[in-house]
Parts: C-alpha cells; structure tokens; sequence
C-alpha cells in the first residue's frame, strides 16, 4: 500500500473551500475545482515514500484504467458530453496530425479513451443531466410563452422524440440565440418562480444559472434537460454520449481514465457545439441512478455496466471486530471520506487514513480490510463484481 500525493485543478467553477476543508486544510481563495487520483498524464499521482522520497504512481502500476476525483462545484459546469471509444479515437488522432500541443485551450480530444463516469455524492449535489422527454419539454416551453420558445416549441412539435431534441440543441448551440431574448428568459423564469410556478424545477434552474452566466446560451439548453439531485451516499452514472452540467456541490468521481469533454455552453472554456451534437447518444438519452448492492453488513458496491471501473464505499464501526472487507485485489485506489480507519492488507501491514487521505493498493496487497470508526470510498476494477442495478428516471 502507497500514501499518495494527488495534483488538483484550479477551475474556474470550482469552490474555494469545500475540498480544501476536507482535506484538512486552511483555503486560500483559490478555487479548487477537482483532485487528481490516478496516472492521467495530464494530472498523475505521485506515491510518497516513508522517506519522503516521490515516485510517478505509473512507476509502480503502469496506465490505470479508471481514475478517481474529488470535484467540488462552487457554481455551474460547462454543458458537456463525453465522446464513444471510437470517436474519441479518431478525434486524438486527428488533433495529432494537426500538430495541436497537448495544452492548447483549443485542443478537443485529450487522450484516445472514452470516459463513462460515476459520481457519488459526498453533499447535497445538484446536476443536469439527459433530455427531458418531449412532452415534458413543451410543457417546459409552453408555460413560458415567450416568442423564443413559442419558437422552440414549434419546431419540437414538428419534430418530436430524441432526434427532434437533438436538433433543437444543434440549432440553439450553433445558430446562437439574441442575447435580449435570453435575458428575456431569465427575466420571465425569475417571475415565475416568484409566483410560485414551477415545472420540474426547469425554471428555477435557469434563474440559479443566470447568476453566473446571465447571457449565455447554455441557459436555454437548460431547460431540456433533467435536474437531479443526489442527497449524500447516493450514485448517478453517466455513460458516453449523455449530455449533462453539474451546478453545485462535492462529490467522489470515478471514470475511465480520460478527460475530453466536449463543451457547448456554461464556460470560459472553449466550446464545440458540432461535434457535442455529433457525441449525442440516441441510447444514453435517459437518466439512470446506480443502486448499489450490499457486501456484507457496511460495504455498498456501485458497479455500472463498464469494464474500466467500479465504486466500494465502506462504512465501518469498531463493532465489526474482524474489520470490514473490501471487494477487489486488484489496482485499487481508496479516499477515506470521513472519519479515521486503519486499512490493513493480506500481509498485516497497516496505514492510518484520516478523511481526504488517500492511498494506492495494487495486487501484491490481496484482500483489504478496514477498522475504526469512519468511510472509505475505493475506485476497483470490476472483476467479479456484481453489478448495480440501473433505474431508469424518466
């Protein structure tokens, strides 16, 4: 087992406070948007050794499949989805031969990998994520009565279902929308609420946007899509293709090992709303929770239909005398979310984790085990894992 020391991502979005306080440290001002855990060359962990020495963590491992974060969302995200294996593929290779430096803002595809992603809430965690369906969206529309969305509406109406939405999107994001009329929407959103009216919190969504972002396109998008809200201890997974945009809280992500995001809206960052239309999934246009199953007494399993990575979270208590075993025994990396344990390996070794601590256990450990009293989220291949049951929420 390997303490590990985890690079992080000053984003724009990101909360000044909530990871640094959780990880036991004074903020500084700064947003901290996310914590690294992994051998993504953009961000990789580094084992630290009891001398202090540093070590790359892909020494020790080679490239992980998965990686794992921690993400705490002061105010909304970009719009965004994530490419298939295959169009990320061809995407890399295509920004390569164009001789596109790794670190330019305007550079689309990162790596050559697609990236499903889990996330598992540690607060309160409000996101966007998948289309309403098509009647639900016109009654979206209808009940602002603004000529924009009589527009949208309209257009929806002579073309409904998955590809009529899609459509919709590519028009709003590539056509652009009069910044008047957006302020418009706000505006007529804002009353709305005031009112009391409301349907399924769409309204609502776009006066919380427009705090941040009052004249962006993005705002109207918003109200096509899903609002969730995960309480703390709950799991959403979001496949490739599904469109989605986090707005407030923090949260364990698990994911396979990549990071391109394709962007329409909600962000200084550079957007590409034809190819987020082209990485739209007809399949993956709905919503899904991950219920997870129990491992013994204190051990739930988030394992969504993916081959990169699954999701222990472990709750222990000095009453499980013999310690609470954890499934896997292969490259496992762990965050103690709360809490002190002891995580003891096959060998008897032991190391201390205090909340925001984490380490990397590879297949030489075997089986883990936790005492004390405290939580512990690990990120898993899913050898042998059963898997979590997927409900659909629309």
């Amino acid at each position: 087992m390997h303490r590990l020391r985890n690079p992080r991502q000053g984003y724009d979005w990101g909360s000044a406070s909530d990871i640094p306080r959780f990880t036991g440290q004074s903020p500084d001002g700064r947003p901290v948007a996310e914590e690294w855990m992994g051998t993504h060359p953009l961000g990789e962990s580094v084992v630290v050794g009891r001398d202090g020495d540093e070590t790359p963590l892909s020494e020790l491992t080679g490239s992980l499949p998965f990686m794992m974060k921690l993400l705490a969302a002061g105010r909304p995200l970009s719009v965004q989805v994530h490419p298939s294996s295959e169009i990320a593929e061809a995407g890399y290779a295509a920004d390569e031969a164009a001789g596109i430096p790794l670190d330019d803002p305007r550079r689309t595809y990162k790596d050559p990998h697609h990236k499903p992603e889990m996330v598992y809430a540690l607060t309160t965690f409000d996101t966007l994520v998948g289309f309403r369906p098509t009647a639900e969206i016109l009654r979206v529309l209808h009940g602002l009565d603004l000529p924009l969305t009589r527009r949208l509406a309209d257009d929806l109406s002579a073309d409904p279902g998955f590809a009529g939405i899609v459509r919709l999107v590519e028009d709003v994001l590539t056509e652009g929308v009069p910044v008047e009329e957006i302020h418009a929407l706000v505006a007529r959103c804002a009353r709305l609420v005031d009112e009391n009216i409301d349907i399924k919190r769409a309204y609502t969504t776009v006066v919380d946007i427009a705090d941040h972002h009052p004249d962006d396109v993005g705002l109207v998008v918003s109200l096509l899509l899903n609002r969730l809200t995960l309480q703390p201890g709950e799991a959403a997974f979001l496949a490739d293709g599904i469109i989605h945009a986090h707005l407030r809280g923090l949260c364990v992500e698990v994911m396979a090992s990549s990071d391109n995001v394709l962007r329409g809206g909600l962000t200084t960052k550079f957007v590409n709303p034809p190819e987020l239309v082209r990485c739209l999934d007809a399949g993956m246009s709905r919503l899904a929770r991950v219920t997870p199953t129990l491992l013994g007494l204190s051990t739930e399993v988030f394992a969504p239909d993916v081959d990169e990575f699954a999701l222990a979270v472990a709750q222990c208590s000095t009453g499980e005398t013999s310690g609470t075993e954890l499934p896997g025994s292969g490259h496992r990396i762990l965050v103690c979310t709360g809490g002190e344990i002891t995580l003891r390996n096959d060998a008897g070794e032991d190391v201390v984790l205090k909340r925001g601590q984490s380490v990397y256990a590879g297949p030489d450990d075997g089986a883990l085990r936790l005492h004390g009293l405290g939580e512990v989220a690990q990120a898993f291949l899913p050898v042998g894992a059963e898997q979590g049951r997927l409900v659909d929420l629309v």
